[in-house]
């Protein structure tokens, strides 16, 4: 063969190996990270961490993420004889970028966030298109300005459409706030009414709960406040000619346990205050406006596809001052 011949072929050759070969990526999964990208990411994490200079990082294997272009990398920090949680992150198949991102599943409906079932309920069935849980502390003097002004707002405004039930979340600073909760509970068992109509009772009365009524000057004591709070709970039961019997043995055993469950079920979902409510898994905390909740709700409904009520109108709201007809604007400055 002529060597003229050949050299198109030569060249392509060196052609192909220069540039026409897919490139290798920098990671690849399974494999451990080049010791450059390696140190590119040691470099990075300790300038944005902040890290002391005797620490150690520890870079994982890359493995298979669900992003494509990109593999996921474990890092620990280790510090005198200290290791870190591992932390996430992801890398590029070409080793030129590092990202960190959150997955959140919001495949369930909201309102499943906190269970009603078998709590004594205000409003409409279990199946109403909103649903209010709210933790409740029965000392609590916010709980109580809620509990007055807010919640008979809400069934007279929606009826049926919401189903309003509470949880017990009775704080350590209140002192007789978990024998409240019990006491109300007791009250559960055999007669819902007779629940809410305690839990509007002392809602109402609160301040007066431990104080001797024949010395209003008296220091308030927690043994009153729970003698008190029996005494109100046996005449709930005879009013409503519950079973005598049961309820004094219920007061009389003061089982925390399904108060503390209530608790820590609240301290799972972010609660660590009351009032606490949750308009189909919707988090409010605190005492707020009742427009604010109203619209809250209208929401709720919205997305449940039930036409809310009319738009709420603050009755206390000041009117805007109605125009007087050919009166000019006021002069803008310097006109």
């Amino acid at each position: 063969m002529n060597p003229r011949n050949l050299a198109p072929l030569v060249l392509t050759a060196a052609l192909a190996s220069l540039g026409c070969h897919a490139q290798t990526p920098a990671v690849v999964s399974g494999q451990p990270l080049p010791l450059a990208t390696a140190r590119r990411v040691e470099v990075l994490l300790r300038q944005k961490a902040n890290l002391p200079p005797d620490s150690t990082i520890n870079v994982g294997v890359p493995t298979a993420s669900e992003l494509p272009g990109y593999e996921s990398i474990t890092v620990t920090f280790s510090n005198e004889g200290q290791t870190s949680h591992p932390i996430h992150f992801l890398i590029s198949a070409d080793g030129k970028t590092m990202a960190q991102f959150n997955k959140f599943d919001i495949s369930a409906d909201p309102r499943s966030l906190v269970s009603a079932e078998g709590r004594p309920s205000r409003g409409g069935p279990l199946t109403a298109p909103v649903l209010i849980v709210g933790f409740d502390d029965l000392e609590c003097p916010y709980c109580a300005r809620l509990h007055e002004s807010i919640f008979p707002a809400i069934t007279q405004r929606y009826g049926d459409k919401v189903h309003i039930v509470y949880k017990d979340f009775p704080l350590e600073q209140h002192p007789w706030a978990m024998h409240a909760a019990v006491d109300v509970n007791c009250l559960a068992t055999q007669s819902p009414k007779a629940y809410w109509d305690m839990v509007d009772y002392v809602h109402g009365h609160s301040s007066d709960i431990g104080a001797d009524p024949k010395d209003p000057k008296a220091d308030k004591t927690l043994p009153r406040a729970a003698e008190q709070l029996d005494t109100i709970a046996r005449e709930q039961a005879t009013s409503q000619h519950l079973d005598a019997t049961a309820l004094d043995a219920c007061l009389k055993k003061q089982d925390t346990a399904t108060i503390e469950e209530s608790k820590k079920l609240g301290v799972k979902l972010g609660v660590d205050s009351t009032p606490a409510l949750f308009i189909n898994g919707d988090k409010i905390d605190g005492a707020v406006p009742i427009g604010f909740i109203f619209n809250v709700i209208d929401d709720a409904l919205r997305a449940q596809n039930v036409a809310p009520p009319p738009p709420y109108v603050d009755p206390n709201a000041t009117p805007a001052p109605a125009a007087t007809p050919g009166a000019s604007s006021p002069a803008k400055p310097g006109k």
